[in-house]
């Protein structure tokens, strides 16, 4: 990937984690979990660093949530 799509990709997702933490529906949201996902694979960041850069941290997320 072209670093100029990487960094609108990875800038995309950070973007939309931000607007769907914000949501009443967080954090049992899939589409959540998806671009959480997908963040962590693109960046190579663990789950648990992609939720500190948010603000947010593993037990804020309901024990049904991977």
């Amino acid at each position: 990937m072209p670093p100029s799509q990487f960094l609108k990709r990875r800038n995309a997702l950070w973007q939309r984690l931000r607007e769907l933490s914000a949501d009443e529906d967080f954090p049992a949201s899939p589409e959540f979990e998806a671009a959480l996902s997908e963040l962590s694979e693109l960046i190579g960041w663990e789950r648990a660093r992609v939720l500190a850069g948010l603000g947010l941290a593993e037990m804020e997320l309901p024990e049904d949530q991977p």
